[in-house]
């Protein structure tokens, strides 16, 4: 197995703080490898040095396999909001297209127009009109379709729903590519990588296998660790007696054992302390009472167009009580409506129908992508002014008064938070939470959740943060329907998946002649739960969607061949995503007349 980088000896510091010091790791062919650490400790700074877009302090050395082609994903992409997607593709592809003759560019173009579609995506499209979650997979579709042997992707799952989530994950198990990231997805990188990375203190630790093995192992290491600092200790005492023993003038002690002692005494005070989160400084100063939030009958419609097209609904006809204790967790595909939604339910924008009401005692706590503000000169403790809980959300003491402006992206989020719990809601409303916490943040976030005397609301695509936290989920599905699912993430997908099952058997039978006594029962049990003409429009509904099915099986595997002329590929990837909303929409009533 060939070895695709070697690194040697590099390190990173700014100012007084070290985020790595003189470290060294191996990277062979097929490896894929997740790095882990709190934000802050250098995992970006880590990952643009390998990719060329900073220096090691330290020299070192930094030696890639000659001739494979590399690609970098990083958290924020630059794009020019006029190019088309297309465009903006190739633009960033210079080097990747360097040699290419007239076939080879067309194969390239080829893949990053099915790489598009498949990311629901037209290349036709402006940058400009995209939102930050189609941003980010047109980045990722620039860093697929290059098909380089080594990977270095930072955050590739942020701002991604779950469908583009769950098609990244397939596409990078898949592959055959060697890949090194930084993700806090748990569930991405149990799927996808077979070693875990930690950057702990300043130094690198690897362990093969998966997250729960990682956890298993670091425990044991740091069990390792602090046992041998009490070992260190021990130690210490003894030769703190011999310091003080008789004066250093008149024994001459030698140097070497009082500078081991000073090394010692360093040893002996470091230890790992594993983070506990108490609720007792923030119980709720207000306790809820019976009345939450109640919508009845609640719509919402965005105005027409200047075109005179009607504007998108994103609630039609809602109804739902809030409960106390309630642990809510809302999905569905970016842009479809979701923050909203929350606006309507905080007060920021009014019903275009029904009525939303809410109780006397409701105080809510409301976290958003958008919402982060601070003084950037204010220090830490200034922002927010209590220990116990900057400590238990990885604010150490030496933390305490760092100016704002020093933080990384990632703790000022952490810190953003903690403004939020300061306030002492008794219904936390989270819009995408998980967005730029590392995976240590999220254990903590959520132990704090689940001991959280409130209702919780949360939007957000961390599939393993959904099943602990979420007790139902409320599915966006488009055109203003909302499905009220009890239970979690993995049950939603399972039932997702036993309906699709369902659904194909359904359009072999419609396709099939032959009358079968089996789907024929079936479907009289049906009639006896819907009308006759509900019956007759679930029949019509079955033999459409195997119809489109077939229809999307043979544009799938024409774009997947190649051959078509490129003016064929832009029509035929622009009928696939028509087929693909007619088959969303009528599945969707299928499921709705089947439930």
């Amino acid at each position: 197995m060939a070895s695709y980088l070697q690194i040697e000896n590099i390190s990173k510091s700014y100012g007084p703080k070290v985020l790595f010091d003189h470290i060294g790791f191996n990277v062979n062919e097929g490896d894929k490898i997740a790095l882990i650490a709190p934000n802050g400790s250098g995992k970006t700074s880590l990952m643009r040095i390998l990719a060329g877009k900073d220096k090691s302090d330290s020299g070192g050395q930094i030696k890639f396999l000659k001739d494979i082609r590399i690609a970098f994903l990083e958290q924020e992409y630059e794009f020019n909001p006029e190019a088309t997607l297309l465009d903006q593709i190739l633009s960033g592809s210079g080097r990747f297209m360097e040699g290419l003759d007239e076939a080879g560019r067309f194969e390239y173009e080829r893949r990053i127009v099915r790489l598009l579609t498949e990311f629901s995506l037209r290349p036709e499209q402006k940058m400009r009109e995209l939102s930050g979650g189609e941003v980010k997979r047109v980045a990722i579709a620039e860093v697929l379709a290059t098909e380089a042997e080594f990977l270095i992707m930072d955050e590739p799952t942020n701002h991604l729903d779950i469908d583009a989530i769950e098609y990244l994950e397939n596409y990078l198990k898949r592959s055959r590519c060697t890949l090194f990231m930084v993700t806090h997805d748990r569930y991405f990188l149990d799927r996808v990588c077979n070693t875990v990375m930690e950057l702990d203190h300043g130094q690198i630790y690897i362990y093969k296998g998966d997250y729960e093995n990682f956890l298993e192992k670091r425990e044991e290491r740091i069990s390792n660790y602090n046992a041998q600092t009490d070992r260190v200790r021990n130690l210490l005492r003894r030769e703190l007696e011999w310091m003080h023993a008789t004066p250093c003038a008149r024994t001459g002690k030698a140097k070497y054992r009082k500078q081991a002692f000073w090394e010692l005494k360093d040893r002996a005070s470091q230890a790992y302390v594993t983070r506990q989160v108490s609720m007792e400084s923030l119980e709720s100063s207000t306790r809820l009472g019976t009345k939450i939030i109640d919508c009845h009958n609640l719509s919402f419609r965005f105005p027409d167009r200047p075109d005179g097209t009607p504007g998108p609904c994103i609630v039609d006809g809602f109804s739902y009580k809030f409960q106390r204790y309630d642990r809510i967790g809302i999905v569905g595909a970016n842009g479809i409506g979701k923050s909203t939604f929350i606006n309507l339910l905080l007060g920021r924008l009014q019903p275009t129908g029904g009525s939303i009401e809410q109780g006397a005692s409701l105080k809510i706590g409301y976290y958003s992508q958008q919402g982060m503000e601070f003084d950037e000169g204010q220090t830490v403790l200034e922002t927010v002014n209590n220990t116990s809980l900057l400590n238990q959300f990885l604010f150490p003491h030496d933390m305490l008064n760092n100016p704002i402006y020093k933080l990384s992206g990632g703790e000022k989020r952490r810190l953003y938070l903690l403004t939020i719990l300061m306030q002492q809601p008794n219904m936390l409303i989270l819009d995408e939470p998980t967005n730029d916490l590392d995976i240590v943040t999220l254990n903590i976030l959520e132990e704090y959740l689940l001991d959280f005397k409130g209702s919780l609301i949360i939007v957000t695509h961390d599939r393993h943060f959904l099943d602990r936290i979420a007790e139902h989920l409320l599915v966006f599905c488009g055109d203003g329907v909302i499905k009220d699912f009890i239970g979690g993430y993995t049950e939603y997908r399972s039932f997702i998946k036993d309906y699709e099952a369902e659904q194909r058997k359904a359009a072999q039978v419609t396709s099939d002649p032959t009358p079968k006594a089996k789907p024929k029962a079936a479907a009289d049990g049906a009639k006896k739960r819907l009308s006759y003409k509900e019956q007759r429009e679930l029949e019509s509904l079955e033999a459409e969607m195997a119809l489109l099915n077939e229809e999307k099986a043979k544009i799938e595997a024409a774009l997947s061949e190649g051959g078509l002329p490129y003016d064929e590929i832009v029509t035929t990837s622009a009928r696939y995503e028509t087929v693909k909303q007619l088959l969303d929409e009528k599945e969707l009533r299928w499921l709705e007349l089947s439930m």
